[in-house]
């Protein structure tokens, strides 16, 4: 049997500088017992607008498309802004999203011991910290139509349709739930079906999906407003939170600060298996490319180490695997290893993104 494929696509910024040690940590996995990988890459956003005039091209999209996972380092950066919006390389990952109908974007917030004082809350509030949000990807008040602006001076209007189907609904109530199987069994959904009617519809069909088949887990609802007080009030008493397009943007962004860094944030992205089984899948960290320090070494490479790890789970069903580089992580911030973004004026010892990515390898072989 052939090794399962993996699409690398590192982008822009500091998207290659951090998955050059990525690409590490999957040698050492698959010459460890680990699944082996066919990894293959190619170019996506600003890189590939500069080679091809295109942010995606046919041809890296088909590799996508026929890929077992694809792992995304960052796109984008200030010297293309003055591109058309069809040209702009954020189109390549929207793209990538549309055409491989990635629905179910998974956000987790994980807040590792040894940074519980990197958090805007209290240590004891974050500590040990292990909740995820399932957001809806692909439909909600983003795509909605009818959209845009109207009119011409105070006449104006702007318009956005927050529209979503019963089919929509349920598919990523489905994987809500599936996910909360393999944690500790507790899905919260947020909407505002106290104002919203697409927000009641949501309730209506998640209890529905729940009751067919999903009873071993529990379910709470929860209006999206109060839930994000919730989250900085007492963010542990969280497994998974399903929710929609809107707010799950909004949510994650709010989880995202009660870890301390976006350097340490990974994410995945899945939609409908393929004939092998596997779902559609796009894993990426949750930063941006960061050009102000592109190629100075200065860049945090965990939070794609970790985006690596969510693939090893979700896709290939190597869960042991992924938790062995979870360790790594946290094994070597326990020892105070610190890229810039992780440093405090009371210590650390300071690393540059290749010695992050060498520590977390050698941690993994017993050497660090």
């Amino acid at each position: 049997m052939s090794d399962p494929t993996l699409l690398i696509l590192p982008g822009d910024g500091i998207g290659p500088e951090v998955m050059a040690e990525v690409r590490k940590v999957i040698e050492w996995t698959g010459a460890n017992g680990g699944p082996r990988f066919d990894v293959q890459e190619d170019l996506a956003g600003g890189c590939a607008y500069d080679a091809h005039g295109t942010p995606l091209t046919d041809g890296t999209m088909a590799r996508a498309l026929a890929a077992d996972a694809v792992l995304l380092g960052a796109v984008g950066g200030p010297r293309y802004d003055a591109l058309d919006f069809s040209l702009k390389p954020e189109r390549a990952l929207l793209r990538l999203r549309k055409e491989m109908d990635l629905f179910a974007n998974l956000r987790p917030a994980q807040c590792f011991d040894a940074l519980k004082d990197f958090s805007s809350l209290k240590p004891e509030l974050v500590s040990g910290l292990d909740m995820m949000i399932v957001r809806e990807l692909t439909s909600g008040v983003y795509f909605g139509e009818p959209r845009g602006v109207t009119g011409e001076g105070d006449g104006r209007v702007g318009i956005n349709t927050h529209r979503y189907a019963a089919p929509e609904i349920a598919r990523v109530a489905r994987a809500a739930f599936d996910l909360a199987r393999r944690r500790q069994g507790r899905v919260c959904s947020m909407e505002k079906s106290n104002v919203m009617e697409a927000g009641i519809l949501w309730r209506e069909v998640v209890e529905e999906v729940h009751r067919d088949g999903y009873e071993d887990v529990e379910l709470s609802h929860m209006l999206a407003d109060a839930g994000g007080m919730q989250i900085v009030r007492a963010p542990k008493q969280f497994d998974v939170i399903l929710t929609d397009n809107l707010f799950g943007d909004m949510l994650s962004d709010v989880a995202a600060m009660l870890t301390g860094s976006l350097g340490m944030l990974p994410s995945a992205s899945l939609g409908a298996p393929r004939e092998n089984d596997r779902p559609r899948a796009l894993y990426e960290p949750v930063h941006g490319s960061a050009p102000d320090i592109a190629g100075q070494g200065k860049a945090n490479p965990i939070a794609c180490i970790l985006s690596f790890a969510m693939a090893l789970r979700y896709s290939f069903d190597a869960g042991e695997a992924a938790t062995r580089i979870e360790r790594a992580v946290e094994a070597v911030l326990a020892d105070g290893v610190r890229t810039g973004d992780l440093m405090q004026a009371e210590g650390g010892r300071p690393a540059t993104t290749a010695q992050m990515g060498d520590a977390i390898v050698g941690k993994l072989s017993g050497t660090a």
